[in-house]
């Protein structure tokens, strides 16, 4: 190979040259109003970045590769089996199921599943020690691969209701944490961007919503503890990369304070709330870039959703879709050959900086005012989520917030009331709640329900 220096008849050029240059260029255009825009979250995005820049080298935690991850509903255990077993077969790695009920049994679930080779993440939709206790002694040897992802806080943001109440439910994490098992509890800040929150909101809610176990599981510090993100992914492209990097700094500096381990575990899946009805082949390009963002901001597990997947139920198509879409992205475009491939990007470093910093000032802002469980009861984290939500909306309906196909580039021809075989917009459910819950919405839904209407 040629060890020519290619470049060394240029003279470098500053970051003064290029800016000097580009100003000529806008023949007399203001440069800040002209090229500079500002983000959701008030960040301001200059047209280029350099190396003359003033920015501190970013340390982030690195990741030894990344997963391709299924997500199964278990209702039935035996019928998850198959489709897990499936699953492993045609491309993925690890495997989420999503239990509803303790009558799903474990024996039947994980049957002939290698799970010391297998990492397996569990969505439970109860809380119950007994049945954790079971299935970690079901696994055996196998509690390393197990993710447990235990969230009472998070089933309280997002149902209004504790899984018992507040004492019971806290006792039951108490022994749960007691079990044998590292990777117990899961921070589920998904909900958060799935209901409008923007990017400095989902860190400084993921790192209070963290802070609440952290202060309350002092004296269980002496076993290792591993926290889990899941986390959503938008197609902000270089932002989503720069979140998932702040995320792992702002974990770390948390985690120093309280003497735990710095490393977190991330699993990311594409958001839910720029997926559309109409024109939804276009989702399947909006799955493909949030999952590279995923990807590239180190997420250790990343798993997809079904490009059909907010009005046909489970379909082979649909699932082995997504699946493909994320073995392209490793076997195809060596998505997994570099780790922190993002390091030294100026842009992303610099966005890395800005986003843990305005992170970090809101965690401290929600602790100065109580903590986020009195903020979640105060209904302070709902009204805020619901103010970036409405901005969100404003824009989407101004046209300067695009989904292609619904309101850019529509195609009028487009029918899908008689395709429909789940109901894609939210379900009211009255019921008496402790306090009000967070709830996912995607942009386009009124949009969507007045063209059905039209149809």
């Amino acid at each position: 190979m040629s060890t020519t220096n290619l470049f060394k008849d240029f003279d470098p050029v500053s970051a003064k040259e290029w800016k000097q240059k580009i100003q000529f260029d806008l023949k007399g255009a203001d440069y800040n109003e002209t090229l500079v825009w500002e983000s959701p979250e008030g960040i301001k995005v200059k047209p280029f970045y350099h190396s003359d820049d003033e920015m501190k080298p970013i340390q982030v935690k690195k990741t030894s590769g990344w997963h391709i991850g299924k997500s199964i509903y278990a209702g039935n255990a035996v019928l998850a089996n198959k489709n897990g077993l499936e699953a492993l077969e045609n491309g993925a790695e690890s495997l989420i199921f999503v239990i509803p009920s303790t009558e799903v049994k474990v024996e039947e679930l994980l049957k002939d599943i290698n799970t010391k080779e297998t990492a397996i993440y569990f969505e439970l939709q109860f809380l119950s020690s007994a049945y954790i206790k079971d299935l970690l002694n079901f696994v055996g040897d196998a509690k390393e691969n197990i993710y447990l992802n235990v969230d009472i806080v998070g089933n309280l943001a997002r149902s209004g209701n504790w899984f018992h109440n507040l004492e019971k439910d806290h006792e039951e994490l108490k022994t749960i944490l007691d079990l044998d098992a590292k990777n117990t509890i899961g921070i589920d800040v998904s909900l958060y961007q799935n209901a409008g929150a923007n990017m400095v909101q989902q860190l400084g809610y993921a790192l209070a919503h963290t802070n609440e176990y952290l202060n309350e599981i002092k004296s269980n510090f002496e076993k290792p503890i591993e926290i889990t993100f899941k986390v959503s992914v938008g197609t902000n492209y270089f932002f989503e990369i720069a979140k998932l990097r702040a995320l792992r700094i702002l974990w770390s500096a948390l985690a120093k304070e309280y003497g735990v381990s710095e490393s977190c575990h991330i699993i990311a899946v594409p958001t839910r709330r720029n997926k559309t009805l109409y024109d939804y082949n276009t989702n399947m390009l909006r799955t493909t870039t949030e999952s590279m963002a995923a990807v590239l901001g180190g997420a250790n597990m990343v798993y997809n959703m079904p490009y059909d997947a907010i009005y046909h139920k489970e379909n082979d198509f649909g699932n082995r879709i997504a699946i493909n879409q994320l073995l392209l992205l490793k076997n195809e475009s060596y998505f997994d050959k570099i780790d922190n491939a993002a390091d030294g990007a100026y842009y992303i470093e610099a966005l890395t900086e800005r986003l843990a910093n305005k992170g970090l000032e809101l965690f401290k802002s929600i602790e100065k005012g109580g903590g986020f469980l009195k903020q979640l009861k105060a209904h302070t984290i709902q009204k805020k989520i619901k103010e970036s939500a409405q901005k969100e909306q404003v824009a989407f309906k101004a046209g300067k917030e695009v989904l292609v196909g619904t309101n850019k580039f529509l195609n009028e021809s487009d029918k899908m009331k008689d395709d429909l075989e789940l109901y894609p917009f939210v379900k009211t459910n009255a019921r008496k709640t402790l306090l009000e819950p967070i709830i996912e919405r995607r942009l386009a839904e009124d949009v969507e329900q007045n063209r059905l209407k039209d149809e």
